[in-house]
């Protein structure tokens, strides 16, 4: 038998988690208005980016131009070149979970492992044959990879590293979208040779399994 106390105390805890229940249900991840336009000028910081006033929005809010526009793949060692359409450049993005990038590719040219922490990635080829492949995570660590020609098209899943090879003699082309306005995207010999300041080369040269010279060369050219 439950005392009275008891009772009492079994009441409030069940008050206060129906209280809990209701204000959960209370949230909706959902955009609550037809658009959220990025206010850039705006000084408060929140996870994405302030809304302006609607009352000033242009069409120009959700436009950009030039992705007919090669980009340059002779800059680079790698042999490619990423046309990036995200809220940065279309403000009127913000909230709707995707963006846009064109990435060209010299003969041979590679778009370099790398992971984008928060999208998926679906890609079609436009012009050209690629190879194209992804990592799965530890431990299995399973390489999944297709050539690819135009008309194709190929899903990377979020977080998991990937990349794309040119393998014709000509340039090739492809569009990609990506499931948030702001991807971000880590270049995995970059982030790692490259780090400022530096990983300890000590570090790196027991995570790879190289000598600590083979590291500080790896390191001098990032």
């Amino acid at each position: 038998m439950v005392s009275s106390s008891g009772s009492r105390v079994l009441f409030i805890c069940f008050v206060i988690t129906t209280m809990t229940c209701f204000v959960a249900m209370a949230t909706d991840n959902n955009p609550l208005q037809d658009f959220c336009v990025a206010d850039e000028n705006s000084p408060v910081l929140v996870n994405g980016l302030v809304c302006k006033d609607p009352k000033v929005v242009t069409e120009n809010d959700f436009y950009t131009w030039g992705l007919n526009v090669a980009g340059d793949t002779l800059s680079n060692k790698v042999g490619s070149n990423v046309t990036t359409v995200n809220v940065a450049r279309i403000p009127g993005l913000n909230t709707l979970g995707i963006s846009l990038v064109r990435i060209d590719f010299a003969p041979w040219g590679i778009n370099a492992p790398h992971t984008h922490p928060r999208a998926t990635e679906i890609l079609t080829v436009i012009k050209g044959t690629l190879r194209v492949g992804f990592v799965t995570s530890n431990t299995e660590n399973r390489h999944i990879t297709k050539v690819l020609n135009e008309g194709d098209v190929f899903v990377f899943p979020e977080g998991l590293i990937h990349y794309q090879q040119n393998i014709g003699h000509d340039n090739a082309v492809v569009i990609a979208s990506l499931s948030s306005q702001n991807p971000g995207v880590i270049t995995i010999a970059n982030a790692v040779f490259g780090a400022n300041p530096d990983i300890s080369a000590d570090i790196l040269a027991k995570a790879f399994q190289l000598n600590k010279n083979t590291v500080q060369e790896l390191q001098a050219r990032f």
